[in-house]
């Protein structure tokens, strides 16, 4: 497997293929939180995080397996999301790999801190996000902070199916 972050100048394919990588596996993962198809992403959206240099995949043999977003939200403090690994993949490490390569790169840039945001429903478990808190405590992530999404996000109030709340998980990068 090989990780790289994106040059600003990568294909208009492979910006387009992570575009429907993340919006399969978010479409299965958040499944019965939004009315309707809401797609994660758009083809535009992954360009401007390509342009930025904020979007690593992951290849298997050349093929697009895994990708994740990595910013920087202040001079400490690094942030992934967007992670997406290959359904036909799961179980390889893929999404392990990538959320080590987004701490190793924060890491480098001088970040000592790493985030993310966890998207839950409020009144009952839904199993994708299960799966994913226990995965994000094992790798050392632990919830700092607990809102209510309409509150941060007003804007995707609407589209929400069922009252969720956003967890935000932080790991020290030592």
């Amino acid at each position: 497997m090989e990780i790289e972050l994106l040059p600003p100048s990568a294909d208009v394919a492979v910006v387009t293929r992570i575009a429907e990588l993340v919006n399969q596996v978010y479409a299965e993962s958040e499944k019965g939180l939004w009315r309707g198809t809401t797609g994660r992403t758009s083809a535009d959206e992954v360009a401007g995080f390509v342009r930025a240099g904020e979007i690593a995949v992951a290849r298997v043999a050349g093929d697009l397996a895994g990708s994740v977003r990595i910013q920087r939200l202040d001079e400490k403090t690094g942030e992934f999301g967007m992670l997406a690994a290959d359904p036909a993949r799961r179980g390889a490490g893929i999404g392990r790999e990538l959320v080590r390569f987004a701490e190793r790169t924060s890491r480098d840039a001088g970040c000592r801190e790493m985030q993310l945001e966890l998207l839950v429903p409020r009144e009952w478990t839904h199993p994708s996000k299960q799966f994913l808190a226990e995965w994000y405590e094992r790798l050392g992530y632990r919830v700092t902070h607990r809102a209510d999404l309409a509150e941060d996000y007003p804007h995707l109030a609407p589209s929400l199916a069922t009252p969720c709340d956003f967890l935000v998980y932080r790991k020290a990068l030592g």
